[in-house]
């Protein structure tokens, strides 16, 4: 039966570099493609972490040469990035799609996301952007004037507000597109953070974490699954304890109970739990899957995967 799906792709499914990102697009666009043979009615988002700090960090060195490049703030590197992420990814899925003998337009949508200026988030900056580095250069940023913080034992990135996405701009456009059966790239990387001044939209300096920004959509645009893809092929409790154990399926209140024990790490698991929780609350029917990108189908057909429901 046709389904209605937000895929919420991961950083791994695009790569860390120019380079990567063409070759991981390939991979990704087989899987999707998959999806979409089967006649779903299909938008995918993306994250942009490493993408958008390699974007900001070289703006921020252009403008130290003679050339004096203008400050380029956060929004419009966000907007930078789901241009060419769009791209890549937009034009691998309609290969392969028409390699498969599917004539489906596919498009990328310039999103924006509203958010609230006065979401807490803007006083506690915590979203990290950018690659990892080490101790002693985090320290030189942060005397540079950057918020940096150790990263789920990773390694240390620098920060910036992550607010809670209140509306997607572009909507009734995802909304058009979809009716007309083609294939929709929207909200990259969380979706360009503006904030809604009368008729007026201002960037903000700000990133929106794209799981839940993946999530006000699916719920704006009527979907039957928010599908959020990432490392692992299942959610785990205990996780990498000896009491480790793998998760088929959680209701809301099980996964608000694991929430609550901390059970998932922030700014990696704790996230997509989050927001896979938020839209199986939403409306009745609606469920959220967290898996692999090479098991979404499988996911969808209760054979793998995590499945989080209000049952």
């Amino acid at each position: 039966m046709k389904k209605r799906i937000v895929l919420a792709l991961g950083g791994n499914a695009l790569g860390d570099t120019l380079t990567e990102q063409m070759l991981a697009v390939k991979s990704t666009a087989k899987a999707i493609a998959g999806l979409i043979e089967t006649g779903n009615e299909v938008v995918i988002a993306h994250g942009n972490g490493p993408q958008v700090g390699m974007i900001n960090l070289a703006m921020e060195a252009a403008g130290k040469t003679e050339a004096k490049t203008p400050y380029i703030p956060m929004s419009v590197c966000v907007a930078m990035s789901q241009g060419y992420i769009g791209y890549d990814l937009q034009n691998a899925l309609r290969e392969e799609l028409l390699e498969r003998g599917h004539n489906i337009p596919v498009a990328s949508i310039i999103t924006q996301t509203v958010v609230d200026e006065n979401d807490p988030a803007f006083q506690s900056p915590s979203k990290p952007i950018g690659g990892f580095c080490t101790e002693e250069e985090a320290k030189e940023m942060m005397q540079r004037g950057y918020k940096i913080m150790e990263d789920a034992g990773r390694g240390w990135r620098r920060v910036v507000a992550s607010p809670r996405p209140v509306d997607i701009v572009e909507k009734e456009t995802v909304k058009a597109m979809l009716s007309a059966g083609q294939v929709v790239i929207a909200a990259g990387g969380g979706g360009i953070p503006v904030r809604a001044q009368g008729n007026h939209l201002a960037g903000a300096n700000a990133v929106v974490d794209k799981d839940f920004a993946s999530c006000k959509l699916a719920q704006i645009i009527g979907a039957d699954f928010l599908i959020i893809l990432t490392a692992v092929e299942k959610v785990a409790v205990n996780y990498r304890r000896e009491n480790e154990r793998w998760l088929d399926a959680m209701s809301v209140r099980e996964a608000e109970q694991y929430i609550r024990e901390g059970q998932f790490a922030p700014g990696s698991m704790l996230p997509k739990v989050e927001a896979a929780v938020e839209f199986a609350r939403s409306a009745p029917g609606r469920k959220a899957l967290i898996t692999l990108l090479e098991k979404a189908q499988e996911g969808i057909e209760g054979r793998t995967g995590t499945i989080i429901s209000d049952r």
